[in-house]
């Protein structure tokens, strides 16, 4: 199971913190991944960590204002985010991938999800 939390409304340039607990099983040798969801688009990729966390990856429209870390000792991947735009607005979910071993941007290799959690960026 994984749990999203540290969402909210936050004004434009501002940051905020998710985090992403896991529970059940042992995610420390999965890629994890973030994804989000405007309403009205597609769920689209943002960024995923290796599973010792010395590789990431992320989409070109976060690059340099997001961050992806993990704590593998607490079972939980970060989404740092900073100088947030009203753009970033969208619910934001955590993924698994167990099986392919590389980090991918795409959705149908992640296995196990979050349920969700709300940012909302205010211009």
């Amino acid at each position: 199971q994984l749990v999203e939390s540290g969402g909210g409304l936050v004004q434009a340039g501002g940051s905020l913190r998710l985090s992403c607990a896991a529970s059940g099983r042992t995610f420390s040798s999965y890629v994890m991944g973030w994804f989000r969801q405007a309403p009205g688009k597609e769920r689209e990729f943002v960024g995923a960590i290796n599973w010792s966390g010395q590789h990431t990856y992320y989409a070109d429209s976060v690059k340099g204002r997001f961050t992806i870390s993990r704590d593998n000792d607490k079972n939980t991947v970060y989404l740092q985010m900073n100088s947030l735009k009203p753009e970033d607005t969208a619910v934001y979910y955590c993924a698994a991938d167990h099986k392919t071993g590389y980090l991918t941007s795409l959705i149908a290799r992640y296995d196990y999800w979050g349920q969700g959690t709300q940012v909302t960026v205010s211009s």
